[in-house]
């Protein structure tokens, strides 16, 4: 009996993406090799952490590399970096932020659920512009005195309330302020990260748990070494606002092999195994009555990446939420994203014998609707 069932938890076919709360991705075995192998030796943690980062950054030719605890950490840990810097005195203060910068600027149609995480380093939000329309004007006069950084969420760059990315860090720069990007679910492209970097971000974040194929406990920051040498002493292991943010050292092993294999891909090759899993899994779709299936990409945050093709699929006979709702109570469970009243199916973490299966619980459950 396998760990879920001895729990008496369901396995899943992810048919949604690199989602946290459906386990992130799957791991290679080389990466479990890495952690196993890490986990027989003891090691100074703050070096192994420091040196890692460094090998990521020269692997990538990128100035210098953080790892953290997950992209939630990472952004815990580069708020704190642009706050206290690597002054011991303001580290050790933080949460209290008196007598610091203390304001994140943000583009109000960047706001997402996710961003909560800033608030653990003791930031404060402050947001420019509205949902659906922002001026560079009003990035600039929100940037003032007590500004320790602009935060952008890459996934909302397509938003109407949005701006380039390179508008955003010329304002800032030109006010002395650093640019903090999360990109944490935006790969591919494989190097998004070294594009914001050469658009002016000063700090990049990543995922480590999602397409990179990392522990999903995993987060990196890449950015100037400067920046990165302040997210050094912000995170754990260090005494700071993110010790409580756990980082152990089969999680660096893990995360540094997992990148390696990630940076060998060839994603121009994986995107055509997309497009043709999107093919056949659309084709099996397409053969059920009374339903609508077609291939396209998503055009809102939610569903990354979103350069990926993925299959929508509207049912004519039972609603769209329905249909989800009895997807899940499948053994295994079949997960999937529900958008506006139409089911998406991403293909990312499908493997090739689960798409036959899920075509055929869609049919038996359709069929059974009277």
């Amino acid at each position: 009996m396998g760990i879920y069932e001895k729990v008496g938890a369901k396995k899943i076919i992810n048919a949604y993406g690199t989602v946290t709360v459906i386990g992130g991705s799957l791991m290679h075995p080389d990466v479990l090799t890495a952690m196993k192998e890490a986990s027989e030796s003891f090691v100074d943690l703050v070096d192994f952490h420091h040196k890692s980062g460094e090998y990521l950054a020269r692997l990538t030719g990128c100035e210098a590399c953080c790892i953290t605890n997950g992209a939630a950490g990472a952004i815990v840990t580069a708020a704190a970096a642009c706050m206290a810097g690597t002054d011991q005195a303001k580290i050790r203060q933080l949460p209290i932020t008196i007598g610091m910068k203390n304001e994140a600027v943000f583009l109000k149609a960047h706001r997402t659920l996710y961003d909560q995480a800033i608030l653990l380093s003791g930031i404060r939000p402050k947001e420019a512009g509205k949902t659906s329309a922002v001026l560079p004007e009003e990035v600039e006069w929100a940037i003032d005195d007590n500004t320790a950084c602009v935060f952008y969420t890459l996934e909302c760059e397509t938003m109407r309330g949005s701006l380039p990315l390179e508008v955003i860090t010329e304002i800032a720069h030109r006010k002395g302020v650093p640019v903090i990007v999360d990109a944490a679910s935006e790969i591919p492209p494989k190097d998004i990260f070294l594009q914001c970097l050469r658009k002016g971000a000063d700090l990049v974040i990543l995922s480590g748990g999602k397409e990179i194929r990392g522990p999903q406990s995993a987060g990196l920051i890449f950015g100037t070494k400067q920046m990165i040498e302040a997210c050094n002493v912000n995170c754990c292991p260090q005494y700071s606002v993110g010790r409580p943010l756990k980082l152990d050292k089969e999680t660096i092993a893990g995360m540094v092999r997992a990148f390696e294999l990630f940076w060998e891909k060839d994603y121009d090759e994986i995107l055509a195994q997309w497009e043709s899993a999107c093919q056949r899994l659309a084709e099996g779709l397409k053969t059920i009555p009374d339903a609508k299936t077609w291939i396209g990409y998503t055009t809102e945050p939610g569903i990354q990446p979103m350069c990926l093709p993925k299959v929508f699929f509207q049912p004519c006979k039972m609603s769209a939420k329905a249909l989800y709702d009895q997807l899940i109570q499948q053994n295994p469970a079949i997960y999937t994203c529900l958008l506006h009243g139409v089911i998406i199916l991403n293909v990312q973490c499908l493997k090739e014998e689960e798409i036959a299966v899920l075509c055929h619980a869609f049919q038996k459950i359709l069929s059974e609707q009277k």
